[in-house]
Formats: C-alpha cells, structure tokens, sequence
C-alpha cells in the first residue's frame, strides 16, 4: 500500500491544463505536437474547424443552388445577399466554429448543430422567411460525403502535390548530376554487375512518376442523394423535377467533385479506398528509397553535411546518424498502418449503413500528417548528403569479379566452350579477385587478340551497360 501511495504522489498533475492551453508540448499526438510546424497546412483542411467549414461551404452552396434553380419557394430570395452567404467559409472566423460547437453541445448532433448556426445568420441578413430550405431534404451524409471528400481533394491539390513534387525533383535533379558516377550494385546485398548512381536514382523517379500520375487520376467521389441515396424527400416534395441531374451538376460542376449515382445513406468510398492504396504505394516507394540511402550511407557512398551544434549521438561524438530517413522510414510505416485501414475499413458498411466511418473519416489528417512529416524528413535528408567518389571508387576497384559476367558474355558470343563453368570456376573461389588475376586469366583465353583486347577493356568502372538513349 506505502508503494502505490507513492507512485500515485509522483505522477505529474497535467489533468488540470485546460483545453485552450494544449501546446505543441501537452498534445497526445505527435502531429499536433512534436511536428506541429510540419503538419500545419493539413490543419486547414482535416481539423475540426476544417471540418466545419467544408460542412458551411457545402450547406451555402446548396442553398444558393435552389435559389438558382429555381424552386418556386425561393422565387423572392435577395440574390444580394449570397455574397454574405458566402463570406461565412471564404472569410471564415474562428467564432463561426466556436458558436457551432456551442449549438452541438445542445444538440448533440455536430451536422444539425451547422444548419442551426446557417439558420440564425439567414435570420440576421433578413432571410429567415427562406431558412427551412437550408438542409432542404438532405441527411447528415449528404454534408459529411460532400465536405471531407472536397477537404481531401484540396489538401492533395495544396499540400501533397507540391510535397510530393519537391522530393521528385531534387531526386531528378541528383541523377542528373551523378548520371556519369559508376557504382558497384548489390543483389541479395552481395557484389553485382556495376550501376550508375543517378540511373539508380532515376529508378525512385519512374516509379514515382508513374504512381502519381494513377492518383492524380482517381476521381474523388461523393454521395449526395438524401437519407437513402434515392432523394426520396427531394422527389415527394418536387416530383416534377430532375432531382438527378440537379444533384449531379451540384457535386460535379459546383464542388468538383465526382457523384457516385447508386449509394445507400453513405458513399460507398471505393474511389477513397483506390487513393488511399495509391497514397500507400507511394509511401513505399519512398520507404524504399530511405532504406537504399540509409545502406549507401552506412558504405560511405554518401558523406552528410554537419551543421554546427548538431549531436550525432549522446555518447559518441563522432557519429553524424542518418537521422533524417529513419524519421521518414517511420513515419511513412505509420501513415501506412492507417492508409491500410481507411481502405479496408470505408467500403465496408452494414445495410444502408452504420456509424463506423464517421469516426474512421475525422483520422484522414492524420496518416496525411505522417507522410508529411516524411516528405519534409526525406527532403532535409537528401539535401544533406554529400557524394564520397572515394569510397565508391575504391567499392568498386576491390569488386574485380563483377566483370566476370560481361567476360563470359563475350566468349558466348564467340561460340567459346563453357564459358560460364570457366568463369565460375575463376571466380568462385575463397582467393580475392583482382585486375592482375582477371588479365591473366584473359591471356590464357584460345580467342584472338581482338578479342581478348575487347576483355582488357572491361573494368568495373566501364562494365556499367546503358539505360538512357
């Protein structure tokens, strides 16, 4: 008992912080915490005040849609005052969120509690006759699958796009300059027929150009279609019109979006689920390309500026780590963890559906955050490495049975017998394999001067193929 009494006495009191103190050191998560710096261009779309004003913007929008239609109801509506309307997601306060947070807090119902605060500044522009037709036939999905599709189009536009655009120009930019820079590849992690750096960097390129282009292809979808998908309340109460099309124009021509026709009371999230394993795929990429730098590092091929006052290491004052790619490595497995979810989880829902998306929905920032924080961490990276031609050299010298392939190539070509069981017998041997032993072997070759002068020229500098025309 004396022990838990204790225990109990040395926990620190942080219980007593209020909300409004929450800093970048009291928040739970990371993303909001340690890396708040880096993920603060998501907050504008993924926090709750995000959040709430999509769920404005949305609202607004489709207001001044049936204004425009127009419904007779509507008729006399001040069309001067759609401006103002608009002003409350344009020119967003921060009060507008905290007097909808207020409303929620009696209604306990945080879509319901946006058309109250849309209804009581109609009444203030002196369109309260007009109010009932905010949320006119709409269910809460018809907001939320509107809003966070439109906040994840956005913020891919805005903050991934040119993220993932900076680490695929500097790595351009980096095989560019080392496209002449001959390196020993490794297969199995064993020495293999040698590379060029920057054709090897030149892999990450491709296969990232490739992935984005299938993301930026996906349509970002959204249901808008009433409590059930069929606009039941639309058509009962305006059976002459083409809800349809109307709902179509909204979300394809309006938010820019693209509408799934045939939903249940929530969007199915297929296309949601096909950005997300896109997204992932991404990240693998690039958790690829820090384990490869991370490995060239540790071989010397790549030396790291060191800015003065860094520490390496608490104990070893020699030690410059590479820090910045297990940071991304990291943080790109965790916006995977939950990429993973977000796509196996959306498309699946009970009947018409049921709540477990809602939740699932407000984390999207989140896995965005990670990757962001890894975008940022592989960018500090490979702007501090610096090329060691040394040590890559001298890798390189001391691999001289890589040339074996190209030798055994050549006597193929020349109808020589068993050239491979000649070099294999060679090569294969616990004795290390040098230019003086290659030559020798060479000159005792039965092939014509020509060629053997064809097999001193092979080198593992030289024997580097070609990949670029």
């Amino acid at each position: 008992m004396l022990f838990s009494r204790i225990v109990v006495n040395l926990v620190p009191k942080f219980s007593n912080i209020p909300h409004a103190m929450i800093t970048p050191l009291t928040a739970i998560s990371p993303i909001d915490g340690r890396y708040r710096s880096v993920t603060e261009p998501l907050a504008a779309y993924f926090s709750e005040q995000a959040l709430i004003r999509y769920r404005i913007r949305v609202e607004v929008e489709y207001f001044i849609a049936l204004c425009e239609l127009p419904l007779p109801q509507l008729a006399g509506v001040d069309r001067t005052k759609f401006a103002a309307l608009r002003a409350l997601y344009l020119d967003f306060a921060p009060e507008t969120a905290e007097r909808v947070k207020e409303i929620e807090r009696t209604t306990n119902h945080d879509v319901k509690a946006v058309e109250y605060l849309l209804k009581e500044r109609m009444e203030a522009l002196g369109l309260a006759s007009y109010k009932e037709f905010v949320h006119f036939g709409l269910t809460s999905q018809d907001i939320n699958n509107t809003a966070v599709p439109l906040s994840l189009k956005e913020a891919l536009d805005a903050v991934c796009r040119p993220a993932f655009a900076e680490v695929r120009e500097k790595l351009a930019a980096m095989a560019e300059e080392w496209m002449t820079v001959p390196m020993l590849a490794r297969t199995h992690g064993q020495p293999a027929s040698p590379t060029v750096l920057g054709k090897e960097l030149l892999v990450y390129v491709e296969r990232l150009d490739k992935q984005l282009e299938q993301l930026w292809a996906i349509p970002v979808p959204a249901k808008f279609g009433g409590a059930t998908g069929n606009l039941n309340a639309h058509h009962a109460a305006y059976p002459g019109r083409d809800w349809v099309a109307f709902a179509d124009r909204f979300v394809n021509d309006t938010l820019g979006l693209s509408r799934s026709r045939y939903t249940t009371q929530i969007e199915h999230y297929d296309n949601l689920a096909a950005i997300f394993d896109a997204l992932k795929r991404i990240d693998s990429i690039l958790i690829d390309l820090a384990r490869d730098m991370w490995m060239y590092i540790s071989a010397e091929y790549f030396k790291q500026r060191i800015k003065a006052g860094e520490v390496g290491s608490s104990a070893m004052p020699h030690k410059v780590n590479p820090i910045d790619f297990e940071n991304a490595e990291g943080n790109l497995g965790m916006a995977n963890a939950l990429y993973e979810h977000l796509a196996r989880k959306l498309p699946v829902s009970r009947l018409q559906r049921d709540l477990t998306d809602s939740t699932v929905l407000r984390n999207i920032g989140v896995p965005m955050g990670h990757m962001l924080i890894a975008l940022k961490s592989l960018m500090k990276g490979l702007n501090k490495v610096l090329l060691n031609r040394e040590a890559i050299d001298r890798d390189l010298e001391a691999n001289w049975a890589v040339v074996a392939e190209g030798i055994q190539t050549i006597l193929r070509r020349e109808g020589y017998p068993k050239p491979y069981e000649a070099l294999k017998a060679l090569t294969r041997t616990n004795e290390h394999i040098t230019e003086a032993s290659i030559k020798a072997f060479i000159e005792t070759l039965a092939v014509s001067d020509a060629v053997k002068e064809e097999l001193r020229a092979l080198s593992p500098a030289s024997y580097t193929g070609v990949f670029r025309q």
